[in-house]
């Protein structure tokens, strides 16, 4: 099980550490409970959010794997998408600034854990993926408009369809990072910007924050028909046989023998 490290290293900012170190900063229930709790509950002291993972890595996403077979169909909605869904949503609502520092590899949910932050620092050489493609996964319709509202249509297209993996230099060109840092200096890169960002003008953050928010919320409505149909695609996903093939090929580093079921 891993940790969610908390500390404050400047006036202002609140740093959010993800650790899981054997299993490469892999989110599970518990971190993500920990992020929902903290950014949902911060003190009025605190101006900016800093999101990191320790040990030279942000994180590789959910790990998936760990749940057993006998319960995955049921409970792998409901062990990944809710808790993963309510750390995205304090993200989303936090009335602060929040950003990303990314130390190291950023990978599935990882990256739209990283994407929900308002702006994201990454170290120059890393890697940043989304392996649904590989794994047999029907990504959420809301973590996919995340992406296209950060890249546009085609690059989400390219990641999503591709399960393409990218450098940090690449990212930057396609606005899924705002800057590159040398791997040494990214830990005080990333805390120059969130002291930056704490302190600025409060009210100019929060109604600014508003704004975007509420713009991008105004052209993001489905008809709730469509949506329910949205839904159901990714939940039948979890039930499939091909995303457990998919989860033990990739745990195997083997090619995955599809079956469209």
């Amino acid at each position: 099980m891993g940790e969610l490290d908390s500390d404050r290293p400047a006036d202002g900012v609140l740093r959010l550490t993800i650790s899981n170190p054997a299993k490469r900063n892999a989110l599970d229930q518990s971190i993500l409970d920990a992020i929902a709790a903290a950014v949902g509950g911060l003190d009025d002291d605190v101006r900016c959010v800093l999101l990191t993972g320790a040990g030279g890595m942000f994180s590789s996403g959910y790990d998936i794997g760990e749940i057993p077979d006998d319960v995955f169909a049921h409970e792998a909605e409901r062990l990944v998408a809710h808790p993963f869904t309510a750390a995205l949503e304090a993200l989303d609502a936090c009335p602060v600034a929040t950003m990303a520092g990314l130390g190291g590899h950023t990978i599935g949910g990882g990256l739209e854990l990283a994407l929900a932050c308002d702006l994201r620092v990454a170290a120059d050489g890393i890697a940043l993926g989304m392996p649904p493609a590989k794994l047999g996964l029907v990504y959420s319709h809301t973590g996919v408009r995340r992406f296209i509202d950060a890249i546009g249509v085609p690059r989400t297209r390219e990641l999503f369809l591709l399960g393409r993996t990218i450098d940090a230099r690449t990212a930057l060109g396609w606005g899924l990072v705002n800057e590159l840092a040398l791997p040494a200096d990214l830990d005080d890169e990333a805390l120059d910007w969130a002291r930056e960002l704490a302190a600025n003008a409060p009210l100019s953050m929060r109604g600014n924050k508003r704004v975007v928010a509420e713009l991008l919320r105004a052209r993001a409505d489905l008809d709730p028909d469509v949506e329910r149909e949205l839904i159901e695609l990714r939940r039948a996903c979890f039930a499939s046989q091909d995303l457990r093939e998919g989860i033990r090929a990739f745990a195997q580093k083997r090619p995955a023998r599809w079956r469209g079921r």
